[in-house]
């Protein structure tokens, strides 16, 4: 396949749909903890459940998406309306008036985000020579990182001029989307041959037993990773005001954009299974951090810290699951994982707004923090492994 900047054609094309769509998201997700907390009035109970159910909504689509890619040996018509939905829901949140409003907003947005994240992903992998899995993965967490990084310094610059209009805000953030949309329908090209021989079923039969232990690892460290919102809301519990909270988000998203592509490198020379495990001991002890904390200063560096993970975590895990599972089932084996990911979430960020409501920041800090702890005591024997 073509390459661009020594990165075959669709990977570098879906980089730059994530860099659009996360200009598009990420101008309004900061923003939301803080629309539903300071002009809705909703409880953090509320917040979580709306963060939970969101995230879970996408893992039932996610794999039937991955395994109906794998069926038809066709991704890209998954990922065009995939998009398309989470962009043209933004007029829900733009009139929004409750959390149940909100709450619609994101379903449908997830929805969209469960349509097209497994056939993505496995059209990235099978785009990529395996032995720069890692660097693919990382360029395209690097892209999307990118444009989550842009996308708050145009929220930052926006609520200067319209006087911390959030609504005013949640309407402009579509036209980055509408970019993305155009962008898959012109560039991105369904790869010959992703259909194989063996018929995919929505089933863990058939798949590799490490697959089946990442899964479980995974499904446990995601109990722990509460929503980042909650990391909105302790950062302005620890002083940062509300419009400097996106800037907030672009220090954490630069450093997460830069990190991100030369932690895939980094994973393909020494082993992602080693870089996985030091991004679960990270996670801990910046949870730990969170905790602790008592000033905005604080807050800052947590924030840096955290995109560190970020570039170390998310695209290595990605490219780990690719060498993990057969070509013939990658969407759907990429849906099974983005599931395990999604139903975790609800749990998760319903546990975590719990503990704060009720205990405090700090309770559902530690137990994150706990959490990942099990999650590199279970997965350190994998390091050992000779596959």
């Amino acid at each position: 396949m073509k390459e661009i900047l020594g990165f075959p054609r669709n990977v570098f094309v879906l980089g730059l749909v994530s860099l659009f769509m996360d200009i598009s998201s990420e101008m309004i997700y900061p923003l939301i903890p803080l629309y539903l907390n300071n002009v809705l009035h909703s409880s953090k109970t509320s917040i979580g459940i709306i963060e939970g159910i969101a995230e879970s909504t996408a893992s039932i689509l996610k794999v039937f998406s991955g395994w109906l890619s794998d069926r038809l040996g066709k991704r890209k018509a998954l990922i065009f309306w995939g998009y398309g939905i989470s962009v043209f829901s933004r007029p829900i949140l733009a009139t929004a008036t409750s959390w149940m409003h909100v709450l619609i907003y994101r379903f449908t947005d997830r929805v969209g985000k469960g349509v097209r994240t497994a056939p993505r992903d496995a059209i990235i992998a099978d785009s990529t020579r395996k032995e720069i899995l890692g660097k693919a993965f990382g360029f395209h967490r690097s892209m999307d990182t990118v444009g989550a990084m842009i996308g708050p310094g145009i929220a930052f610059a926006l609520l200067g001029v319209f006087h911390d209009s959030l609504q005013t805000v949640f309407w402009i953030s579509m036209i980055p989307g509408a970019f993305a949309i155009l962008t898959i329908a012109l560039f991105v090209k369904d790869v010959k041959g992703s259909r194989g021989a063996e018929k995919p079923k929505i089933s863990l039969k058939g798949f590799d037993r490490k697959f089946k232990a990442f899964l479980f690892i995974v499904a446990i460290f995601t109990l722990g990773k509460t929503s980042d919102a909650f990391l909105v809301l302790r950062a302005q519990d620890l002083g940062v005001r509300t419009g400097l909270i996106p800037a907030l988000y672009l220090v954490f998203n630069l450093v997460s954009a830069s990190l991100s592509t030369p932690a895939g490198i980094m994973a393909d020379r020494v082993g992602k299974r080693r870089v996985i495990l030091v991004s679960y001991i990270l996670f801990s002890l910046i949870f730990v951090g969170f905790a602790y904390a008592t000033n905005e200063i604080h807050a800052w560096i947590l924030f840096g810290i955290y995109g560190i993970f970020v570039a170390i975590n998310e695209g290595v895990q990605r490219a780990y699951v690719a060498t993990i599972i057969k070509p013939e089932i990658k969407g759907t084996g990429y849906g099974i994982y983005h599931t395990i990911i999604g139903l975790a979430a609800l749990p998760s960020s319903i546990i975590g707004g719990a503990l704060w409501q009720n205990i405090g920041p700090q309770a559902l800090f530690f137990y994150g923090a706990a959490m990942s702890l099990l999650s590199c005591v279970l997965f350190a024997p994998m390091i050992f492994s000779k596959k």
